[in-house]
């Protein structure tokens, strides 16, 4: 009988009778009865095996351990009635071991690989190629394939070109940290690992390509979090002779297409919130719109207050933000002190909070809150009792982003943030400055090749923090999953820019005089965008950390603990590229 190669989760009922081989990882052993059942894995899924004690392999078996590497050949089987495992696609049936090969023995793993227990982190990381055998993992990255597999079938089919742009560059400023490379045959002189292609990705528009895309790899040279990477994957995309409504077309529905590719799920249209609109209702430039309780302007409720807290605020132009707690009246007096605390650690100088309770209603500031002010509470954020309401008082830009951060917490405290919900939207009309409050500085709050919206172009001179751009975000779920813009091509704009920027005429031409040099030869109108790859496979395999989608991520600290870097280098490499390592001076112990 011909024997077939089988991976270790194809095999089904049909397949009775089959002679088959199989190879892959110890799973599983357990002896029953005198037979020993192993479960075979490989990335396809699991398969049960059987040696018989009749059978010469039957010592061999008899000392496989977990995460042992075998071959074996044998015959499927039905499983006997009652002990088929429906949790297996290959449940139904059981392979009587012929043959075993031991391929490779394992020594005893520092956590278990066959379930997805807690283990901590940097061990995790540390041992990243045990980590990435475990189901979990194995099915992120699967899904990460599918889903970048998508969106090259979608481009690609509408006309795409995947063109590749160098690793190594010219340092420009982008707004993060530059992954700089000193250049051995020039010495003294560095190249920059990329933040984005984004100049680039222009120059081709200007080259006549009309239609790019590339799954970029960029480096930030920046600090860390849940969702940010210092190396990270992004679907980046270029168009020319578009219009904004023609990128959000096309990337909105690139988007729905992998959802219902790698999901089978259709997506609604995605909502579109002007900035202005998403900052006035839910605090923030990336709402989670997965739930409601939006923000309310209190300012009318409290006219005439004698509140020196919302009088004073009122009185300087700034704002009173009213935020819904769904039965929030149930906390104690120490939970609304702790969640003033939470309040003050997103930025607020302090907050109000009314319960209304069924026996009356109880305020931080019983004094001022009048009857009448609840009344119009109510009304205003339709609370019943049993909620509560959460008062921020600040000027405007402070005190909404207060409130949005405060409105996060809440939904997740309530649980009306439900993880099997994708709730998308696009922002719009973002401001073209934002303003350092440090050192007053202007700075583009995407950057500098982004044109102004129509008719704002007015503004620039004399009112440039009114100028609004052609710029937008995707969001998903609270996450920006990336950004956009439609691009300056006219050369004297571009200077123009640059200039109210602060930049002098030497500075635009090291640092971008090629860029405006190639705009002066007809570069075409164009716009683009760029998602990221892995906030999107983090959030559609229902992860909340960009490390459990990412092969070999590095920790918090920018480090790679299984290979151990960064790490000192030889001292002639240094002198081969003209470098000197300082150590930093360590403090004097006295």
């Amino acid at each position: 009988m011909t024997t077939t190669r089988f991976s270790c989760g194809a095999l089904r009922a049909s397949d009775a009778g089959a002679a088959v081989e199989l190879s892959g990882w110890v799973n599983r052993r357990r002896d029953h009865g005198g037979l020993i059942f192993i479960d075979v894995r490989d990335r396809e899924g699991v398969t049960q095996i059987v040696f018989d004690p009749q059978h010469p392999s039957f010592k061999d078996a008899e000392h496989l351990r977990n995460e042992d590497v075998i071959r074996v050949t044998g015959t499927v089987r039905a499983r006997p009635a009652g002990t088929e495992n429906a949790a297996l696609k290959t449940g139904d049936v059981e392979v009587g071991v012929d043959s075993l090969e031991i391929l490779n023995r394992s020594q005893t793993p520092p956590f278990q690989i066959n379930n997805d227990a807690k283990v901590d982190d940097n061990l995790r990381l540390e041992y990243r190629y045990l980590d990435l055998r475990r189901p979990r993992m194995q099915y992120n990255l699967r899904m990460r394939h599918r889903i970048i597999k998508a969106m090259r079938d979608f481009l690609d089919g509408r006309g795409f070109l995947e063109i590749e742009t160098p690793m190594l560059m010219k340092s420009t400023p982008e707004g993060a940290r530059d992954y700089l490379v000193p250049s051995r045959l020039f010495p003294g002189e560095f190249f920059a690992l990329p933040q984005s292609p984004q100049l680039l990705k222009q120059i081709l528009m200007i080259a006549g390509f009309g239609k790019y895309m590339q799954l970029a790899r960029c480096m930030r040279d920046e600090d860390l979090r849940a969702d940010r990477q210092p190396e990270f994957t992004q679907l980046d995309v270029e168009m020319s002779f578009v219009s904004q409504e023609d990128v959000l077309e096309t990337m909105e529905s690139c988007i729905r297409y992998v959802w219902k590719q790698c999901l089978e799920i259709d997506l609604p249209p995605f909502p579109r919130l002007t900035h202005e609109e998403s900052m006035t209702r839910y605090g923030v430039d990336k709402p989670d719109l997965r739930f409601g309780l939006e923000l309310h302007d209190a300012n009318h409720v409290f006219a005439g207050t004698d509140f020196v807290v919302f009088k004073s605020v009122i009185e300087s132009g700034g704002a009173i933000v009213a935020l819904r707690y769904p039965n929030g009246a149930s906390l104690s007096r120490r939970d609304f002190d702790a969640l003033t605390d939470d309040a003050k650690q997103a930025g607020a100088k302090g907050m109000v909070w009314v319960a209304l309770g069924a026996d009356g209603v109880k305020s931080s500031a019983q004094k001022f809150i009048l009857d009448e002010h609840v009344a119009r509470l109510r009304e205003l954020t339709a609370a019943e009792t049993g909620d509560a309401l959460l008062l921020f008082a600040d000027a405007r830009a402070s005190a909404l982003p207060v409130a949005g951060r405060m409105r996060n917490l809440v939904g997740a405290r309530c649980g009306l943030a439900d993880p099997a919900v994708f709730s998308f939207c696009w922002v719009l009309d973002f401001p073209y400055l934002e303003v350092d409050p440090e050192t007053g500085k202007k700075f583009p709050a995407h950057h500098p090749f982004t044109s102004p919206g129509p008719g704002q172009w007015a503004y620039l001179h004399d009112e440039p923090l009114k100028m609004r751009a052609q710029h937008y975000d995707m969001v998903l779920n609270g996450y920006e999953l990336g950004s956009g813009s439609i691009r300056i091509h006219k050369p004297e704009e571009q200077r123009a820019i640059f200039e109210m920027l602060g930049m002098t005429p030497q500075q635009i031409e090291e640092q971008f005089g090629f860029f405006i040099r190639a705009l002066e030869y007809g570069a075409p109108p164009h716009g683009g965008m760029a998602l990221g790859i892995d906030r999107i496979a983090m959030l559609a395999c229902g992860e909340d950390n960009l490390r459990e989608v990412i092969a070999f991520p590095k920790t918090q600290t920018a480090r790679d603990l299984m290979m151990g870097s960064p790490a000192t280098v030889p001292e002639q490499l240094l002198r081969d590229l003209y470098l000197r390592s300082t150590p930093p001076e360590q403090p004097t112990s006295r």
